[in-house]
This record gives C-alpha cells, structure tokens and sequence, in this order.
C-alpha cells in the first residue's frame, strides 16, 4: 500500500455541520476501498490566494491515509461529483514526504498537549 495525502477545498457557503458531514462522506469513501486512514486534518475556513468560483474563501482539510492505487480515482471521481468541492489535490509521499509528514503529526501533537 501507498502512501497519499489529499488537501481539497470545499465552498465557504456551508455550516459547519455540512462541511463535517462532508469531510466524513469522503473518508466513508476511503475506509469502504479499503483504506486506513493515518492522518485527518480541518484547517478551517482560509483566505484563498486567488478567486476560484468566485469565492475568495473556503474550508482547507487534509486527509492522510495508506491506500492501493486504485482507491484514488473512485476518491477523485467522487471529489468531481461534489459541487461543495472547489478544489483538489492527491499527492502520492515518497519515503522522505512520509517521514516529514510523520514528524509533522508528532510536533502538532505535542503542541495540542501543551
């Protein structure tokens, strides 16, 4: 199994509840593939760097999670059915990108215990 991490962006216009319900369709969508999920993080409603739908904001989340290959393109298809998403991006991590990212989840643990 692979390694991949996915930031998408979804519309400012939801409450809070449907950008939760969202977040967990799409991890249902992963676990029922068959893959684990390492890491989930909701970074909150952001200022986006450009306009994009005209919408100068939206909802950042992170999904880390361990996967076979084929798993991503039922995870995009579904990504490209949601009109809540404005934007997204899977990266397959290498064995450097994994252990940044490793070190990342510990450093934001330690700072979320203190």
């Amino acid at each position: 199994m692979n390694q991949y991490e996915t930031v998408f962006i979804l519309t400012p216009v939801l409450s809070d509840d449907q950008m939760k319900e969202t977040v967990a369709k799409f991890k249902k969508i992963l676990t029922d593939k068959g893959a684990e999920i390492v890491n989930e993080e909701i970074w909150g409603l952001k200022k986006m760097a450009y306009a994009i739908q005209k919408k100068s904001t939206g909802f950042y989340c992170l999904l880390e999670f361990k996967a076979e290959p084929e798993v991503i393109k039922s995870l995009e298809t579904g990504f490209r059915r949601d009109e809540k998403v404005i934007r997204f991006m899977t990266v397959k991590l290498d064995k450097y990108a994994a252990q940044y990212a490793e070190k990342r989840r510990n450093k934001l643990s330690k700072k979320e215990e203190a």
